[in-house]
C-alpha cells in the first residue's frame, strides 16, 4: 500500500475508502482499490509504467507538486455530506477556479461514439437562453473572478447567438475567452471565425484526435472530416484566433499516432500553440463497461511521446501541474526552434516556471491557480498581449519571444466513477458553471456510475 484516499463505487455512488498499491502480479502498475460494502472490490490503473522506457518517466511516488489548501471565499454550499456530495463549491474545496466551463447547448452536429457530455442524442432538450448564459457568467464572475472561460456543450457552434455570448464573455472581462469545438462549422462557412474573434474570442478549443480516416470514424463517427478540420485551423488563422489541438485518445485507436500529431500541429504555427492529450474517461457516451476501458495512464503517454518523437521531446521534460492535483496532468512548455532553410525542426524545452524552490514552504495552491491562469491566457490568445514587467520565467519568455515560438505538451487525466480519487476532486481547478449558480468540478459534473446514473442531475 503506497497512499490512502476515498473514492465512489462505481456502481452505486456511495463513498468508500480507497488504496493505490502495487501488487506482484502487474509489478510495474500502482493500482487504485476499493470496495463497496454491497457490491464488492474494484481496481483500475493509476498509474502504469512503460516496461522498456530509458529513462523512465517519474515513479508514482515521484509524482507530486505539494501546495496548501485554498479554500473558496465565498463557498455556495455548505459542508454536509462531504465530498463530492456538497459541491457547489462547498467550503472544503482546496483550490480556486482556473478554467470555468460554461455549456451552452447539448447539441451536436456529431454523435461522437466516444462523448465526454453524452451530447447529439435524439433529444438533447432545449438551449439556455442568452439570459440564462449571462447569469452563469455573471456568478462564474462574481465567485471565480477574472479566470479563464470556456463556451462549450454539445457543440457550442450550433448556436447561431455564438458571438453574442463570446461578446457577453469579453465583458465580464474574463482573462480568456475560449471556443471548444468541434470546428466543423468554423471549417465550413467562411467568415465565422472572423466573426467569433471580432465578438471577443482569444482562442479556440479544437477537437483534434489524430490524422488517419481511421481514428475519426472510431471516435467521432465519421471518416470524412479530418480535411474539414484543417479548413478550421486555416480559418482561425487567419482571424488571428489562437488554437489547441485536444485529442481524445484511446488505447489501440489512436495512441500510435501522438508522434506524427505532434509533427502536424506544429507544422501549423504560430496560430496552433500546442497539443492537448486527453485520455477516454467511463463517462458520457463510450462504447465499453468501465471495467474494460482500453484506459491509457500519465506515464505511458510521456513515454509515447518521447518514443514516438524522440527527436522532439523526453519524458523528463514533463512536470506536475501548479494548479490542479499532482495525478490529474503534466505539462511541458516549449520554443520552436526554426531553420532558414528547412523551417521548423525541433523544439527547446522551456525551465518549469512554477517549480518549488526546494528552499521554500509550500506555496498557497491559489498561486499555482493564479500563475496556471496567466499561463493559459497569455499562451493560447491569438496575439501578444500587453505585458507588464515579467513576473516568472514564462512571462520573459513571452515578452522576449514572437508567437511562431510558442508551443505547450500537455495532458489531463479526467476521472470517471472507477478512477475517482476525492483528493484529486478536492484539488480540481476546471469547474462548470451551473444555471443554479454552482460551480462544480469538471470530473464530477460529467460522473455517471456503470448503470448511466449522474451524480449531478
Amino acid at each position: 500500500m503506497i497512499r490512502r484516499t476515498q473514492s465512489l463505487c462505481p456502481v452505486c455512488l456511495r463513498r468508500v475508502d480507497a488504496v493505490y498499491e502495487t501488487r506482484p502480479e502487474e509489478p510495474r502498475s500502482v493500482i487504485l482499490s476499493k470496495i463497496c460494502p454491497e457490491h464488492g472490490p474494484f481496481s483500475v490503473p493509476a498509474w502504469t509504467m512503460p516496461a522498456a522506457q530509458k529513462p523512465a518517466p517519474p515513479a508514482f511516488e515521484e509524482w507530486s507538486r505539494d501546495k496548501c489548501p485554498s479554500y473558496p471565499a465565498a463557498p455556495r454550499m455548505a459542508t454536509e455530506r462531504g465530498c463530492p456530495f456538497d459541491c457547489g463549491l462547498c467550503p472544503a474545496h482546496a483550490q480556486h477556479t482556473c478554467t470555468g466551463l460554461v455549456e451552452v447547448t447539448r447539441r451536436c452536429n456529431l454523435a461522437c461514439p466516444v462523448c465526454y457530455a453524452g451530447a447529439g442524442g435524439p433529444d438533447p432538450g432545449a438551449d439556455p437562453s442568452l439570459a440564462d448564459v449571462a447569469a452563469m457568467l455573471d456568478c462564474l464572475r462574481a465567485a471565480a473572478g477574472p479566470c479563464n472561460v470556456q463556451i462549450s456543450g454539445g457543440e457550442p457552434t450550433m448556436r447561431d447567438d455564438l458571438p453574442a455570448i463570446t461578446a457577453l464573455a469579453r465583458e465580464w472581462g474574463f482573462a480568456l475567452v475560449q471556443i471548444n469545438t468541434n470546428g466543423l462549422r468554423l471549417g465550413r462557412e467562411a467568415g465565422y471565425a472572423e466573426r467569433l474573434r471580432e465578438a471577443g474570442a482569444d482562442s479556440i478549443y479544437l477537437q483534434y484526435d489524430g490524422l488517419s480516416a481511421a481514428v475519426f470514424d472510431t471516435l467521432r463517427g465519421r471518416h470524412d472530416i479530418a480535411e474539414e478540420k484543417r479548413r478550421a485551423i486555416r480559418a482561425c488563422a487567419a482571424a488571428g484566433l489562437g488554437i489547441v489541438l485536444v485529442a481524445t485518445l484511446t488505447r489501440g485507436v489512436n495512441d500510435g499516432e501522438l508522434g506524427d500529431l505532434l509533427r502536424f500541429a506544429l507544422t501549423q504555427g504560430p496560430a496552433v500553440r500546442g497539443v492537448h492529450l486527453q485520455p477516454a474517461a467511463s463517462f458520457g457516451r463510450f462504447p465499453w463497461s468501465p471495467e474494460a476501458a482500453p484506459r491509457l495512464t500519465l506515464p505511458e503517454l510521456m513515454a509515447k511521446l518521447e518514443e514516438q518523437a524522440p527527436e522532439l521531446v523526453r519524458a523528463e521534460h514533463f512536470h506536475p501541474p501548479g494548479c490542479e492535483h499532482a495525478l490529474c496532468s503534466f505539462s511541458a512548455p516549449y520554443a520552436r526552434i526554426h531553420d532558414a532553410e528547412s523551417g521548423i525542426v525541433g523544439l527547446a524545452r522551456l525551465p518549469d516556471a512554477g517549480k518549488n524552490d526546494a528552499c521554500r514552504c509550500p506555496p498557497p495552491a491559489a498561486e499555482g491557480a493564479q500563475k496556471t491562469r496567466r499561463f493559459v491566457a497569455h499562451h493560447w490568445r491569438g496575439v501578444v498581449p500587453d505585458m507588464r514587467p515579467p513576473q516568472d520565467d514564462f512571462a520573459a519568455f513571452v515578452a522576449q519571444a514572437g508567437l511562431e515560438r510558442r508551443f505547450t505538451i500537455s495532458a489531463m487525466a479526467f476521472q470517471d466513477a472507477l478512477s475517482l480519487d476525492l483528493e484529486r476532486v478536492r484539488g480540481c481547478c476546471i469547474h462548470v458553471a451551473r444555471p443554479d449558480g454552482r460551480l462544480i468540478p469538471f470530473c464530477l459534473h460529467n460522473l455517471t456510475s456503470s448503470g448511466g446514473v449522474r451524480l449531478y442531475a
